[in-house]
């Protein structure tokens, strides 16, 4: 073999091993090709679902702000309304003592004493009412001497002695409740 031989033999050696290398090469190419596309698709997804989780976090703030407004409104009005509710409870309750009074009294004979602040404020009240109802509405009827008489009647009317004194403002209630139907069946007034 001649030299010039030889080097074709290794040349087209050298060739083959070249195309085996390129064939190599492009299959790697093509997978890389490939996995950039999938790459992309993953990345494309990923975008979407990051602005999908932003917009569902705004809307969970702006949700939270109105639960958060809401929630202290109501507990201002919460507040309000507990306040009102002592107001009341504290009201009645004094009401509830003055008429436990009342009723001590009028069990101990005292009646006059402790009723005569009271009835000199109701005589004031009818008074001024007549008068009001006179002024504004032309009203003549009833003066305010029948209003005081029908007072004394009420006053002088007779009371049930309770059998025990109460103790909490259901006792006080339901006793007071027991005494008025009493009074209104000794009077013959339908309860």
């Amino acid at each position: 073999m001649s030299a010039g031989m030889m080097i074709e033999l290794l040349v087209a050696f050298l060739l083959v091993l070249t195309i085996g290398y390129c064939i190599t090469l492009n299959r790697r190419l093509k997978r890389l090709r490939n996995d950039e596309e999938a790459l992309r698709a993953t990345i494309a997804e990923l975008i979407t679902a990051t602005e999908i989780a932003e917009r569902a976090i705004l809307g969970l703030k702006a949700t939270a702000g109105d639960c958060d407004k809401n929630l202290s409104h109501r507990l201002m009005e919460a507040e309000r309304l507990a306040s009102e509710l002592q107001y009341y409870v504290s009201q009645g309750e004094g009401v509830v003592g003055r008429l436990v009074k009342i009723s001590d009294a009028v069990r101990g004979g005292a009646v006059a004493a402790a009723v005569e602040p009271q009835k000199l404020a109701a005589h004031a009240a009818i008074d001024r009412d007549v008068e009001y109802d006179r002024v504004n509405s032309g009203y003549r009827g009833v003066s305010a001497h029948a209003h005081y008489e029908a007072m004394e009647r009420e006053q002088s009317a007779p009371l049930v002695e309770a059998v025990e004194k109460p103790r909490n403002l259901k006792d006080v209630a339901a006793a007071t409740s027991e005494r008025l139907m009493a009074i209104r069946q000794k009077r013959g007034v339908a309860a």
